[in-house]
């Protein structure tokens, strides 16, 4: 094919999902820097719709795109006993992409230097100043662009190497029932009042959008996903034996793996290439969720340049949180501890603001000590004591990532 001329521009973000659109949102509001955002064109590289959750506090420059919160989380143990807690100031909050994808391209449609580019990422090298992207158009045109900087949130094709590797996966359905059956405020972050596999943990995962509809997961932590027609017969005793829906309608589902994983992940692989969002380290070892951090990275990100301190693109997590998150890894892997067991009890024993606030990595070094006396000290301290002489080991990426949480 006939190469085109080469364009240049500050910044170039590759990817449009929940990190290279919220990278995209925070330039353009900030009038950082001029930013072309490639995307996949229409086809089989581009995502499903998906849908992204978090907890936030006050107004945060998302809330066009929160389509649905939630004030009060509840959690069921394994024993069937409930526990509600309020987590003010913070509520959980739901994005869904198509929403974002609509706010971000408006926003660079809108911008003198913002640019959406549906185009085929092959490559992307260092070159002196900056960094080149060279991509392929939907009509089979190449086309080569140059950047100061460049910003890549594609899957990785393989995580480095890692002590202990779970996978989070998921099948939810967005479900229709005949009468109401949900309660539009509370949010059931973890139910575990479902058979629990052999080695790790499930629950169930219900967020109301109305009383007559809500989205209904169910989750493993596990090392294999299953089947479709695995997830489907799981969803389909949640929602009839556990839940109690009676008859309903599926209005839609989605999929995904998010890999829990304490490898190191680099966040540059270039002078001028970053990489942003789970490629880059984002996603809570412990928990899956991913939203949040690419948020913070992202706000991080325009303001360095806004007041033109050069890049700065921080650890997404902290390494306290880190080091935490590999020895609760570790424990879940071997069997140590109870995952139902250990889950309940942190939202039982611990007041929810500080607990959402631990997750999160914004808590005290005595606050995380108060966290970790209520938690089972044995097993966690003998996990703790042998993970340094433990080997890390590669393993291939999970495909059909979804950064769902």
């Amino acid at each position: 094919m006939t190469p085109r001329s080469t364009e240049v521009t500050d910044v170039i973000v590759v990817g449009g999902g929940a990190a290279g659109l919220g990278l995209a949102h925070r330039l353009t509001e900030t009038g950082a820097a001029t930013v072309t955002v490639i995307e996949p064109p229409d086809g089989p590289l581009r995502p499903a719709e998906r849908t992204w959750c978090y907890w936030g506090e006050g107004a945060d420059g998302l809330d066009e795109v929160v389509g649905a919160s939630w004030s009060r989380l509840r959690l069921h143990g394994a024993d069937g006993r409930p526990v509600t807690v309020d987590p003010a100031p913070f509520s959980y909050r739901m994005v869904r992409s198509t929403d974002f994808e609509r706010l971000v391209h408006a926003r660079l449609a809108r911008s003198d230097g913002g640019r959406l580019l549906r185009a085929t990422v092959g490559s992307v090298t260092g070159v002196p100043g900056g960094a080149e992207v060279r991509c392929t158009l939907p009509g089979g045109w190449s086309l080569t662009l140059r950047a100061r900087r460049v910003f890549d949130s594609r899957p990785l094709r393989a995580l480095p190497p890692a002590r202990t590797q779970l996978l989070q996966h998921f099948r939810g359905w967005f479900v229709r029932t005949r009468s109401a059956r949900f309660d539009p405020a509370v949010a059931d972050l973890m139910d575990f009042r479902v058979p629990q596999p052999v080695h790790g943990l499930a629950f169930g995962y219900v967020l109301p959008l109305a009383p007559d509809r809500a989205l209904v997961e169910y989750t493993e932590f596990s090392r294999d996903a299953l089947t479709t027609e695995a997830y489907e017969s799981a969803l389909g005793h949640y929602c009839r034996d556990v839940l109690g829906l009676g008859a309903l309608t599926v209005e839609r589902a989605e999929q995904g793996i998010i890999p829990m994983t304490d490898a190191r992940f680099p966040r540059r692989s270039g002078a001028a290439v970053f990489r942003i969002g789970a490629a880059g380290g984002a996603t809570r070892p412990a928990t899956g969720y991913t939203f949040a951090a690419m948020q913070r990275q992202s706000r991080a990100v325009a303001t360095a340049l806004r007041d033109g301190h050069g890049t700065v693109l921080p650890a997404p997590h902290g390494r306290r949180a880190l080091a935490m998150d590999a020895i609760l890894l570790r424990a879940l892997d071997t069997g140590r501890i109870d995952g139902p067991g250990f889950f309940t009890g942190l939202f039982r024993r611990v007041p929810a603001e500080r607990l959402l606030r631990f997750l999160d990595g914004a808590t005290s070094l005595r606050e995380e000590w108060g966290i970790g006396l209520r938690t089972p000290v044995r097993p966690m301290l003998r996990t703790a004591a042998e993970l340094p002489f433990l080997p890390r080991r590669s393993r291939p990426a999970a495909r059909n990532g979804d950064d769902h949480r």
